[in-house]
């Protein structure tokens, strides 16, 4: 379908657009608030600034596609295929991306506070200083995944992968990270105060300079941990695989 026929049927109250083919059209700017784009095709195509707020894109075909700074709240995006698609500063505000493929995903800077992206694929994605505060993030994939800066306070990432991912300086106060699978991932400079990690793997990781009060480790495993400089004040350590000497040598405890 072309842009033209397209905005002329939306401009004539038609909203529903689903399985069209629109791979490499420009709706850059465009508001089509509402529409129904579930299975379309929009393989590379250019939504930057677009306002598409509460629409729904189940299962959409969004690889390569340049969505920068779309305004796209409160949409569904559940299973869409996001694959190297381009989200920066996207304003995606309690918007559902329930097993979504983003693999390699640039969301640097998007806001996806309350956002739903449970068993989504952020594997390799670009989240630097992205806003997922209190996301639902139950059972996603960000192994390799850069995350640095990024604000996840009160986010719930129970049981998600995080394995060699990079979540240097992020802010995951209040965040549940029960049950995650995060060998070798660098939690260096991060806020942890109040976290709960009840079980996690955390083999290898970097928790140097981390800020750990009250954090509740019941469970984890602490092998290979690097805690130098970190902040333990009021950690509950029951029941964890670890080494305890290094913790009492590196780390600050209450």
């Amino acid at each position: 379908m072309k842009v033209a026929s397209l905005l002329r049927m939306y401009e004539s109250g038609v909203r529903d657009f689903a399985g069209v083919d629109l791979a490499g059209a420009d709706l850059h700017n465009l508001a089509l608030i509402g529409v129904n784009l579930a299975g379309a095709n929009l393989i590379g195509a250019n939504l930057s600034r677009a306002f598409l707020t509460g629409s729904n894109l189940e299962a959409a075909k969004l690889n390569w596609a340049n969505l920068s700074f779309i305004k796209m709240s409160e949409s569904v995006l559940t299973t869409a295929d996001l694959t190297k698609a381009n989200l920066t500063g996207a304003f995606l505000l309690k918007s559902r991306f329930n097993s979504a493929k983003m693999s390699a995903a640039n969301l640097s800077a998007a806001n996806l506070r309350r956002a739903d992206l449970s068993y989504a694929n952020l594997c390799g994605a670009n989240l630097q200083q992205v806003n997922l505060r209190e996301a639902t993030l139950v059972g996603a994939n960000f192994n390799w995944a850069n995350v640095r800066g990024g604000r996840l306070s009160g986010a719930n990432l129970q049981q998600a992968s995080l394995n060699d991912a990079n979540f240097r300086g992020a802010f995951l106060r209040d965040s549940n990270l029960q049950e995650i699978c995060s060998n070798s991932v660098n939690f260096q400079e991060a806020r942890l105060a109040g976290a709960s990690l009840r079980g996690a793997d955390l083999m290898g990781a970097n928790l140097c300079n981390v800020h750990l009060q009250t954090v509740d480790l019941t469970g984890a495993n602490l092998m290979d941990v690097s805690f130098e400089g970190a902040v333990l004040d009021g950690a509950i350590l029951e029941d964890t695989i670890l080494q305890p000497m290094r913790i009492v040598r590196d780390a600050m405890l209450a």
